[in-house]
């Protein structure tokens, strides 16, 4: 009887550790979608574009990046969610669709605490607050200053409702008591394209798509949201360097991570996730995102999974405190 019983888990084994198998050899055999929430332009579309190449080129298939833009961030996690949970369609999100969203719509299509399966983190990036060249100011206290002596003429723009770039300048207006208007947009490059154009004062976004006009002085760099200086841009101060009190210790930044659909099986996710580590974990990949103004930040599903769950309950704070809604 023991022997039956050993003979029959020893089959059980064998067929799991052979479906493990198969399914690890087997993946991918067909195109991989991924799906960018935001118009092509931003950090997302950056990290998007380095992906997709390094996975078609070691899974042997072509990546297919789709910009879906618009909903912060629903309609392209609807298609994902649509589609089967087998690893060809995956999501490239950031703080605000992954986490944000959360207290932002009280109706929202998805729970990334449910219906998500992380894959990893990508990049924290660090955002840059901005101003048209044509606003007379060059810190962080004169625009303060010059926002206060105008409530409600400014306005700032977003790549959409509960993007980065809107929750950092509401929590930036929390903080200041400014008076700014937010235009959001549906995508980081029309929102700093307006900011240059002057049909926006100032916008607070991601590093990587402000570095070239800021090198070109088509915008006028103000400060940094983190709390130290990036690199790429050494002389300028961060926020909290500003040596207004109510400052003291701000810190908003971005973050971008790759999902897929909740139910997705472990080996697929675990596949992904060394692909990810593959693209972004050379010391070329790692100095091409620095470049930009962003940080390689990689981690295991598990960790990424707790990540975002800390981070919901980090902004829903902000979000109930300074009143933020999705218009």
């Amino acid at each position: 009887m023991t022997k039956l019983i050993f003979q029959k888990l020893l089959y059980v084994l064998l067929l799991t550790y052979a479906a493990i198998g198969f399914s690890q050899s087997s993946y991918p055999n067909k195109p991989i979608r991924l799906l960018v929430p935001y118009t092509p332009g931003g950090s997302t579309d950056i990290f998007a574009r380095m992906l997709g190449n390094k996975l078609t080129e070691l899974y042997k298939q072509p990546v297919i990046i789709e910009n879906k833009p618009g909903a912060s961030g629903q309609i392209a996690m609807d298609v994902m969610l649509k589609a089967p949970a087998d690893g060809y369609t995956i999501y490239l999100g950031n703080i605000g669709n992954l986490a944000v969203n959360v207290p932002l719509f009280k109706n929202l299509s998805y729970d990334p605490r449910k219906d998500i399966a992380p894959i990893s983190k990508i990049a924290q990036v660090t955002n840059i607050l901005v101003v048209n060249t044509k606003i007379p100011v060059k810190t962080v206290a004169e625009l303060i200053q010059y926002a206060k002596a105008r409530p409600g003429k400014l306005s700032y723009s977003s790549g959409g409702n509960g993007s980065a770039a809107h929750i950092a300048m509401e929590y930036f207006k929390l903080q200041t008591g400014i008076d700014v208007i937010h235009i959001p947009y549906k995508g980081t490059s029309p929102a700093v394209t307006d900011v240059i154009g002057g049909q926006v004062d100032m916008i607070m976004t991601g590093s990587p798509p402000l570095m070239p006009f800021i090198e070109a002085d088509k915008v006028t760099p103000i400060a940094v949201s983190s709390i130290k200086r990036i690199d790429s841009l050494p002389k300028l101060p961060t926020i909290a360097e500003s040596g207004m009190p109510e400052l003291k210790g701000f810190e908003a930044t971005q973050w971008y991570g790759v999902v897929a659909k909740a139910g997705t099986p472990k080996e697929i996710i675990n596949i992904l996730n060394k692909g990810v580590y593959d693209t972004f974990g050379s010391v070329a990949a790692r100095e091409e995102v620095k470049k930009s103004g962003a940080i390689v930040e990689l981690d295991t599903p598990e960790e990424f999974a707790g990540f975002i769950r800390s981070e919901i309950d980090r902004w829903s704070k902000v979000v109930k405190a300074a009143g933020i809604t999705p218009s």
